[in-house]
């Protein structure tokens, strides 16, 4: 496989007919250069998915396996590793049926031993009801001797040789399930991010783009910037209800700050363009995989100003769609106003 110009080994697509073509069952075989700039492999980006699919991942020993599987959870599969092979026809039922379980990701390996030469009439039969993609991951000889001696993992079948022989017969035990693969996938020059980043570009499903978390923290300064905060902004600029007496024992959940903050024209513009701001980020955070994004929002007390806003952002966001909860770390807890602050902590 000739290497691309950015030095990375190009990712080779087989792509599969629809179910009942006469066609062979790799009718095309193409391969994807280097992501784009969202990390995205250009021709895999454009294959739509399925409602229901399994993902079968295989491959050889440290070519990042976990690692992917790890990528495929965080864009919305439901992941298991190492299920025997007798089970995976049970589990493709399970993801047509279940109302749950639309996608899901497996991992099938040599642990799984002599049952393994059993693997591909159980792939022909699962791909006969469910939508079934085989990823296969590889790497050079070199990079997987150089992953074992950092992890100091013993090879799976390095108890009858030495790491290099059991490399070499390890391929030669999958090179049946290479065969078979929708996309092979060389992780050889690949850190972590970069392996994500390709399963996002073949596996990615835009349309859930929304599943990713979202906290809206308060805060008051005088106490500190929450330590798990991705981003940070201070609403100290607008103007403050604790100096009306009125307003003092209340909070930015009360109704009457809420119109009193919300009055200032550079509120409602604030509002406007973090919202507008979180709307061009949120995609992206996702596709680097982000499966959560703490927003906080911080003022002098954390009683007023930066609770209005949070709730606020927090209403937005979920009328875009998101999964967001609003959490007033600095909200007094007293009064009447308590129980409606702990429903949010």
């Amino acid at each position: 496989m000739k290497p691309t110009k950015s030095g990375k080994r190009p990712v080779t697509t087989k792509r599969r007919p629809p179910s009942g073509s006469k066609d062979g069952p790799a009718a095309a075989e193409t391969t994807a250069g280097a992501p784009d700039r969202r990390g995205r492999s250009r021709a895999a980006a454009k294959r739509p998915l399925s409602e229901n699919e399994l993902v079968i991942l295989t491959g050889l020993s440290g070519s990042g396996k976990l690692s992917a599987l790890k990528a495929f959870e965080d864009i919305g599969y439901y992941a298991v590793d190492n299920l025997p092979i007798d089970l995976i026809p049970h589990f493709a039922d399970l993801i047509r049926q279940s109302p749950e379980i639309s996608r899901a990701a497996l991992v099938v390996d040599v642990r799984e031993g002599a049952q393994l030469d059993r693997f591909p009439k159980i792939l022909k039969k699962i791909r006969q009801t469910t939508s079934t993609r085989l990823l296969f991951l590889e790497a050079s000889d070199e990079a997987l001797m150089r992953r074992f001696s950092e992890t100091r993992r013993p090879h799976p079948l390095s108890r009858l040789e030495s790491i290099r022989r059991s490399i070499s017969s390890e391929r030669a035990l999958l090179e049946p399930l290479r065969n078979l693969a929708d996309v092979c996938l060389d992780t050889t020059n690949f850190n972590v991010h970069e392996l994500r980043a390709h399963i996002n570009g073949f596996f990615y499903d835009e349309s859930n783009d929304k599943h990713l978390l979202v906290s809206t923290i308060s805060f008051g300064y005088k106490n500190g910037v929450p330590q798990e905060a991705d981003l940070v902004f201070d609403v100290r600029f607008l103007p403050n209800p604790h100096f009306i007496p009125e307003f003092r024992p209340m909070t930015g959940q009360d109704a009457k700050v809420v119109q009193y903050i919300s009055r200032f024209p550079e509120t409602r513009e604030f509002i406007q363009k973090v919202h507008d701001l979180l709307l061009f980020l949120l995609p992206h955070y996702v596709q680097e995989g982000k499966s959560y994004l703490s927003v906080a929002f911080g003022c002098t007390g954390g009683q007023h100003r930066s609770v209005m806003i949070a709730e606020r952002m927090q209403e937005l966001l979920q009328r875009d769609g998101y999964k967001v909860k609003a959490i007033h770390r600095d909200m007094p807890r007293s009064g009447a106003e308590s129980s409606h602050a702990a429903s949010h902590a």
